[in-house]
């Protein structure tokens, strides 16, 4: 007997399939025939396969390879959408895409990505993110993460924030809290932002996460009022009571950052509230009001307030309440630091190899010289060489066009 035991998968028998779950946001099924091909098998326990063959090494391999194959058809459960897993073997580099992996502005801010996918559906979403979107979803192997970012942090050789900063809901990511303790325990990293909308977490969570004492929690409230706040987060079931009850929580545990986003037309009348909120918590965490901006692939539910008019804003409420509003890079330690070479830049041409789908239809993510490429308007055929122009190379994110 051979027995397979994974800790990022999860298995359940469904009439003729295995279900396969990765990272318990992901699932894919396997036809029950093509496992017993290998062997004869049973689910031992949730995560423990166990084969009727003498050759652990060839069940292992036939099996890795049956994984590899129905991970083509990898979904995410909240959505339903396409998902791909990117992994130390997978052949898809972390840099070079704002979506997933490491994104390095020449600050001392490094931003990881280790997931996409979110609960809510926020009106003002700047990436269109949440329960009604319909993009290609992706998720980073944590190991494969670290590997990266160590390489970077040598390169970069001074003390840093690693922030998590996901086109989502960071907390759907299974291996987060394992992901704090290894950064934790990273000297040159000073502190470990996150950006949530809180409704994930619970008071069990938020002692586990005190003892990550570098983890700076960045939390959404962008109303008070039940109803408002339901419409803010796009869906019915958002819990307001909920999330205050988390911020008051974990500002006794943690440093806490209550980012609101004023919206016009939807909540210009709850930032007062949120104020006076704010400063009946002990401790009183920090209050970081934050302007909506229209970008090209975000949701548009309004116009953008005028930055003159916004800050304006910012100092009446700031004198007002008397409780610090407007925030500098120097109040968060931010530094510029030097510059990651680019292996290419806008207008060379290179070829590349397709790896998978981008996050858009009709788009592919190409590989070339250790960099992701995302290449719109050309269909999947994964392995095939393309020649690209690039379009775009800042900060080490690159498009380009196919010739």
């Amino acid at each position: 007997m051979v027995p397979l035991h994974f800790e990022t998968l999860s298995f359940a028998e469904r009439d003729a399939f295995l279900e396969v779950t990765l990272l318990r946001l992901f699932s894919t099924s396997i036809p029950k025939p093509e496992i017993e091909q290998i062997a004869l098998f049973s689910v031992a326990d949730p995560q423990t396969l166990q084969f009727q063959h003498p050759d652990a090494e060839k069940v292992e391999k036939k099996f890795s390879f049956l994984l590899a194959k129905y991970f083509e058809t990898l979904k995410t459960k909240l959505t339903g959408n396409p998902a791909t897993y990117v992994h130390r073997h997978s052949g898809i580099p972390l840099f070079g895409h704002v979506t997933f992996g490491i994104v390095y502005r020449n600050s001392s801010i490094i931003e990881i990505k280790p997931v996409t996918s979110c609960n809510l559906d926020c009106v003002y979403c700047s990436i269109s993110e949440g329960l009604s979107s319909t993009k290609q979803d992706f998720v980073v192997e944590k190991d494969y993460l670290l590997e990266e970012l160590d390489k970077l942090l040598a390169f970069v050789a001074e003390p840093v924030e690693v922030h998590i900063g996901v086109q989502g809901e960071p907390f759907l990511y299974a291996d987060l809290e394992l992901l704090f303790a290894d950064l934790q325990a990273r000297e040159q990293i000073h502190t470990i932002s996150i950006d949530t909308n809180g409704t994930l977490l619970n008071k069990d969570k938020i002692d586990r996460l005190a003892a990550c004492t570098k983890l700076q929690l960045n939390l959404s409230l962008d109303a008070l009022d039940p109803e408002k706040a339901k419409v803010l987060a796009g869906v019915k079931s958002y819990n307001i009571e909920h999330v205050k009850e988390v911020i008051a929580y974990a500002s006794k545990k943690l440093n806490v950052i209550v980012a609101p986003v004023l919206t016009k037309g939807y909540n210009e009348e709850e930032m007062e509230k949120i104020i006076a909120w704010i400063k009946t918590l002990d401790p009183q965490p920090k209050l970081g009001i934050q302007n909506f901006l229209r970008y090209k692939t975000g949701r548009k539910p309004a116009e953008e307030i005028p930055w003159e008019e916004f800050y304006a804003l910012l100092d009446a409420w700031e004198k007002k309440h008397g409780l610090k509003l407007r925030w500098s890079k120097e109040d968060f330690r931010v530094k510029e630091t030097k510059e990651l070479p680019k292996p290419f830049s806008v207008g060379e041409e290179v070829t590349a190899i397709i790896t998978c789908r981008d996050r858009f239809p009709n788009s592919v993510i190409a590989v070339a010289k250790g960099r992701t490429i995302s290449v719109p308007g050309v269909p999947l055929q994964k392995g095939k060489k393309i020649h690209v122009r690039i379009t775009r190379d800042k900060h080490n994110i690159f498009v380009g066009e196919m010739l």
